[in-house]
């Protein structure tokens, strides 16, 4: 049994809407096999207590309820608090148990919101240098902090990212450090240097899976997941 379980792919969580979202799932799912995973789906109503997990990704998604930041809603709202319950309880339980953890838009600016941060709700008074436009390419450019984790991991200090945000992070949680920025000085990946792994990251590296730099987000992810089922 112990020789199993030294042998055992890291089971990693990826968390998502009860309905939908398939796409970014599955890729998500995709990128956690290629580096020797086994994903384990999450919805809203599983019994999520009752599954061993070593790892979890919070994927991307509708706006998080800002009652989860002590704020009132300042746009039209379109929240999934069912989501937000489960994925608030995930997040919960990972930073307890030191689990490694990969937030993915949504996913990065609710775990600023569970370590005490807030978000700017409208992102197109921030904007001067980049463009408010939806996209899955690559278009836009991140400056990534000089001796961040992320620095090491993408092996650059500027690189090429997605956009599908209208939200991103203003007041940063407790121990949580600003490791990438877009041109107009918006947070776009956090990370805490003292957990075992832990990092949000505002685009959705997954749809970026050929960009090998982009799949090292879930290799570095999965190698310290495999370091806790271990």
């Amino acid at each position: 049994m112990a020789e199993r379980d030294l042998n055992r792919a890291p089971v990693i969580a990826v968390t998502g809407p009860r309905r939908g979202a398939f796409g970014p799932r599955f890729l998500v799912a995709c990128a956690i096999r290629w580096y020797g995973g086994t994903p384990l789906q999450l919805r809203p109503g599983d019994p999520w207590q009752q599954r061993r997990y070593d790892g979890v990704v919070i994927t991307g998604g509708h706006d998080i309820d800002p009652v989860l930041y002590t704020a009132e809603p300042e746009v039209v709202p379109k929240y999934d608090p069912e989501r937000d319950a489960l994925e608030a309880a995930i997040i919960d339980d990972a930073l307890a148990h030191q689990l490694p953890l990969l937030g993915i838009c949504r996913g990065a600016q609710l775990l600023n919101a569970r370590r005490g941060g807030n978000l700017y709700q409208e992102l197109r008074s921030q904007r001067r240098k980049t463009s408010h436009r939806r996209t899955v390419l690559p278009l836009k450019t991140l400056d990534i902090v000089p001796g961040s984790r992320l620095a090491s991991l993408l092996g650059t200090e500027r690189a090429q990212i997605n956009s599908l945000h209208n939200q991103a992070i203003n007041q940063l949680g407790r121990q949580l450090q600003v490791s990438g920025r877009d041109l107009d000085g918006i947070i776009q990946a956090i990370e805490d240097p003292d957990h075992p792994f832990l990092l949000g990251v505002q685009w959705h590296p997954e749809f970026l899976l050929p960009i090998r730099r982009q799949r090292r987000l879930f290799q570095a992810l999965i190698k310290a997941a495999g370091r806790h089922s271990g």
